[in-house]
């Protein structure tokens, strides 16, 4: 349904899907998949399983935020065991009967790799700001394009460095990342570098994603991007189309081996008729 010109795009953002904001995450299922973001975000359904590499990044992402949380409260560097204990939280909030585990993957196997990349972590540099630590798990709120609600941006990691405002997202990922990884994922911290530019008026931003790679031999490895102000406006305009689609009820399912495998929804998308 097209909008009233009387509404405020934060408003039809709220009737739309219970939130006055848009997230990345949001646009990008969308992008991906309009029936499975009709799912997660207009009818908020619980998913029927979940991947263990999802479940597995969401603990080791728990454990870096604490660490990084400790660090700016002013207490002693966390040790090994206290960041275990963070991942093993993540697990014990899950009912591990909807988790989908890999051929070789259990919970045990998991927590073992954990405790190795988790051990990589704390020595990196990602664990040792050089700075004054301003925000972990950060939400920062702003209107990134015309017509739009606001972007609600969840950043992982804010340091003043002195010389500038360091912006850094987490990520975790199986395999280390490539050039071609890193820029076909810098939208996101382009469009948060939209949101967080008015933190400290007039000092420029440095952006980057910090990579802990779940491998044999596990690696943390820090990837900047580049301020881009073409591909800024780029991206704006893809998030307005993108807006225009949801309010328009473009709604369906776009099957591929790539979407479809790891999918929460795979049964109701067989169902759907709509």
């Amino acid at each position: 349904m097209i909008a009233s010109a009387l509404e405020h795009p934060n408003q039809v953002a709220e009737r739309l899907t219970g939130r006055d904001y848009v997230s990345w995450s949001a646009i990008s299922t969308f992008q991906s998949c309009p029936l499975k973001w009709h799912f997660r975000y207009q009818l908020g359904l619980p998913e029927e399983v979940v991947s263990a590499s999802l479940v597995f990044g969401g603990a080791i992402h728990r454990a870096a935020e604490f660490h990084l949380r400790e660090i700016l409260a002013g207490n002693p560097i966390p040790d090994l065991d206290a960041l275990l204990a963070a991942y093993q939280a993540e697990w014990q909030e899950r009912d591990v009967g909807t988790v989908q585990f890999g051929k070789s993957d259990d919970v045990n196997t998991l927590g073992q790799l954990a405790e190795r990349v988790l051990a990589v972590f704390q020595s990196s540099e990602l664990a040792k700001p050089s700075g004054q630590i301003l925000g972990v798990e950060e939400e920062l709120r702003g209107q990134i394009a015309e017509e739009c609600p606001e972007l609600l941006a969840r950043v992982d990691l804010i340091v003043d460095e002195g010389d500038c405002l360091t912006v850094t997202d987490l990520k975790t990922s199986r395999s280390r990342w490539s050039e071609q990884q890193v820029a076909g994922s810098a939208d996101q911290l382009l469009l948060y570098a939209e949101v967080a530019k008015d933190l400290l008026p007039g000092k420029p931003l440095k952006l980057q994603f910090g990579v802990i790679s779940k491998t044999k031999s596990p690696s943390v490895e820090i990837h900047s991007v580049q301020l881009d102000a073409g591909r800024i406006a780029r991206t704006r305009r893809v998030v307005q189309r993108v807006w225009q689609a949801i309010q328009a009820g473009h709604i369906y399912p776009n099957p591929s081996p790539l979407n479809c495998g790891g999918c929460p929804f795979r049964t109701l998308c067989a169902e759907w008729r709509e």
